[in-house]
């Protein structure tokens, strides 16, 4: 039987990348209604890989789940009445705190080098991911995504600044991205999953080409027609021939989205434990 409103889980992720629909598709499966917040810095590249596309194509599939696009909070509020599901918005944090109490909300923006908010009472339980969190300081519980330390759960200290230093993948480290030099508007005709070769044009940053860097599969890139800032991932070439992924969950994803899951479980037990001592 449907839990009524009051009783169905609320979790908020702020974010629509591959990390936080990792995240997302771990809550759904423990029955929480969970609603992920776009926000577009930086762009979301892995977009196959990600639930994003959704606020532009109504719905997006990514293993076995089908998350939909939601418009306004009364929306969300009917969906709290259903079973557990994903919601993808343009609704920001503040847009979506009137719709009722939070239960768990996840900042999965990744935002290596902007300001991060101070998330605690905002919800029952806060999570930051990446670098700019501290459970001391802006949040309840602080995870690592960096290469080396993903999923590691600090306590009071702050998780690791980011070092600029792209993670490895088939040994091509940050070569197999390319970067936006200026702000600007973006266009591609190139399909997530396209084999490219090096030097072919793959699309225009305010009508100045951008070139493949390398030959590969191209894992991702942003979505045509978007603005984007100065500095960030345009798009990505996977190397490893028939190794190369560019859909569903990747190694990464899903152990951060574990050590996520881990620590909501953990944080839950504990408070029941204080509440109800043996």
């Amino acid at each position: 039987m449907p839990q009524p409103n009051d009783h169905r889980l609320f979790a908020v992720i702020l974010g629509t990348n591959e990390i936080a629909s990792a995240i997302g598709l771990q809550l759904v499966r423990a029955n929480y209604c969970v609603v992920m917040s776009h926000d577009p810095d930086p762009p979301v590249i892995r977009r196959k890989m990600a639930f994003h596309d959704a606020l532009f194509t109504d719905t997006a599939r990514l293993e076995d789940v089908v998350a939909e696009r939601v418009d306004d909070g009364v929306q969300v509020y009917q969906a709290l009445r259903r079973p557990g599901r994903i919601l993808v918005t343009w609704l920001g944090l503040l847009d979506l705190l009137p719709v009722r109490h939070i239960d768990l909300l996840i900042d999965a923006r990744l935002q290596k080098r902007r300001i991060t908010p101070d998330l605690r009472r905002l919800a029952r339980l806060a999570i930051g991911l990446g670098p700019g969190f501290s459970s001391n300081s802006n949040c309840d519980v602080a995870v690592e995504t960096r290469p080396g330390k993903i999923g590691l759960v600090t306590d009071a200290c702050w998780t690791d600044a980011a070092d600029g230093v792209a993670s490895s993948l088939g040994d091509v480290g940050a070569e197999r991205f390319v970067y936006s030099p200026f702000a600007g508007r973006w266009h591609t005709p190139v399909e997530i999953g396209t084999r490219v070769y090096r030097d072919l044009v793959l699309g225009h940053l305010s009508g100045v080409p951008v070139l493949a860097p390398r030959d590969g599969i191209l894992r991702g890139i942003v979505r045509d027609g978007s603005e984007v800032p100065a500095g960030v991932k345009l798009l990505e070439i996977d190397p490893r021939g028939r190794d190369a992924q560019w859909t569903g969950t990747d190694l990464r994803g899903r152990a951060i989205a574990s050590a996520t899951a881990a620590a909501v479980r953990f944080r839950t037990a504990r408070r029941i434990t204080q509440r109800d001592p043996a």
